[in-house]
């Protein structure tokens, strides 16, 4: 899955608010009838087109700035001279641009109202310096919107960014990313031939998601490689698997959480009864290549496993700190296991690992995590596009800071260049062997 964040949530999408403040824009119609008023009346329309979206951009992403925001009415020279309140006024400038391009320009008549606004939006949100904001036109949006839903159209690739570079976290097993030869830790260093370095997640994502059947062109550098290779990927219909349990004796099993969608607490609890069926003792809980999911998935599964308390806290633009604590009924708080994680452990999977080291629930054994812990909605905009951007931070229970830092595990352990046999698990699976004898 190519994913990113949502509303309340640690790396999907969920439709958000729409207009924040209420726009409107009147015009003093003429009442030429001549051809060459008719064509005047046309620019008048199209100018009065792109000052509406360019006053609606502003008061979108002008939240910051003021509480409600208003479009005023003034003449002049019998056109329109439009002022916003309540924002900067280094934000007239976009008005005042576009008033250039289309009296100077040289194909000024040409100019696409819908393509000069999606642009303006694309610049603010690029200005902001923000890997996870991005703007969504209307089709975008449709497909940014699938996620999490059990399953979308894709490659199956779960991506972030690291170093400024679009990097795969993990391909999804048994998709087409995975059949292409795609790893954890690869660099897509050109989508269809234009450069990703520098661009924003959401916008990785736009230009790799697409309908099944169709080919997407990818430059990869894999990790420890020097030189990139090609690798054509077609799209399919990418089905979301959550949970899989396996068993490694009679005694241990190897639990995988490989995303936290909608369905991975109910999907957790099915593989809890045959965890129970089966008689083992305790198990591994991998969350290695888990690049997150839903904030309400992460706080559901995590309170399988603990009594009482703070599963996180976020922190807003404006300081206000938001608690999501423990629910209760756990089904799990007895089990004793171990907890797996890597460098491509990210949002929602180092929300449940700080939370179990904060509570000292479990042991954690691996590499430090991704450190991913923002929180970005997705707003849905009245035309059917939208916006994505970064609302929040997370920290753990003790006030640990996610982003930017990640979770360092109980105990370290850098992968081995020779990865044939996992010894992280099995490193894991001893130490869960001592914890069940010394009845842990």
């Amino acid at each position: 899955m190519i994913a990113s964040e949502n509303t309340g949530s640690a790396s999907g999408y969920r439709g958000g608010l729409g207009w924040p403040c209420d726009t409107m824009l009147r015009v003093n119609r003429p009442s030429h009838t001549s051809e060459s008023a008719n064509k005047e009346t046309n620019s008048v329309t199209k100018s009065r087109l792109v000052r509406a979206s360019l006053i609606t951009i502003l008061c979108i992403l002008g939240l910051s700035f003021a509480v409600a925001c208003g479009v005023q009415q003034a003449s002049v020279s019998g056109d329109v001279d439009t002022t916003i309140e309540g924002l900067p006024p280094e934000f007239e400038r976009l008005l005042e641009v576009w008033e250039l391009l289309e009296g100077e320009y040289i194909n000024g008549t040409g100019l696409d109202p819908q393509e000069i606004s999606d642009g303006a939006i694309r610049g603010m949100l690029e200005a902001l310096g923000d890997p996870y904001s991005a703007f969504y036109n209307t089709e975008q949006y449709k497909i940014a919107t699938q996620d999490l839903k059990g399953f979308f159209e894709g490659i199956g690739a779960e991506v972030g960014i690291r170093n400024g570079m679009v990097t795969i976290l993990a391909p999804m097993p048994d998709t087409p990313a995975e059949k292409a030869g795609i790893k954890p830790g690869d660099i897509i260093m050109e989508i269809e031939d234009e450069s990703a370095e520098g661009i924003s997640l959401m916008e990785a994502v736009n230009r790799i998601r697409g309908k099944k059947g169709t080919v997407v062109k990818l430059l990869i550098l894999h990790k420890g490689d020097t030189e990139p290779v090609v690798i054509n990927v077609e799209r399919g219909v990418i089905s979301l698997t959550s949970v899989r349990l396996l068993t490694v004796d009679d005694e241990i099993s190897h639990l995988r959480i490989f995303n936290f969608a909608e369905t991975t607490n109910k999907d957790l609890l099915a593989a809890l009864e045959r965890f129970e069926d089966s008689g083992a003792s305790g198990f591994v809980l991998d969350l290695r290549n888990n690049p997150g999911g839903l904030l309400t998935s992460v706080v559901n599964v995590t309170s399988q496993f603990l009594d009482d308390g703070l599963v996180l806290y976020q922190v807003n633009a404006q300081g206000d700190r938001t608690d999501w604590k423990v629910k209760s009924g756990g089904k799990a708080k007895d089990i004793p296991f171990v907890i797996l994680v890597n460098e491509f452990s990210a949002s929602a999977s180092e929300v449940f690992t700080g939370a179990m080291i904060d509570h000292e629930r479990a042991t954690v054994i691996g590499t430090t995590t991704f450190g991913k812990g923002s929180v970005s909605n997705l707003w849905s905009l009245q035309d059917g596009s939208g916006v994505n951007f970064t609302i929040a931070h997370w920290f753990t229970p003790k006030g640990t800071l996610i982003e930017g830092e990640g979770i360092t595990p109980d105990i370290v352990m850098e992968k081995p260049e020779d990865d044939s046999e996992d010894v992280h698990l099995e490193q894991a699976i001893d130490l869960l062997r001592k914890k069940i004898a010394q009845g842990n």
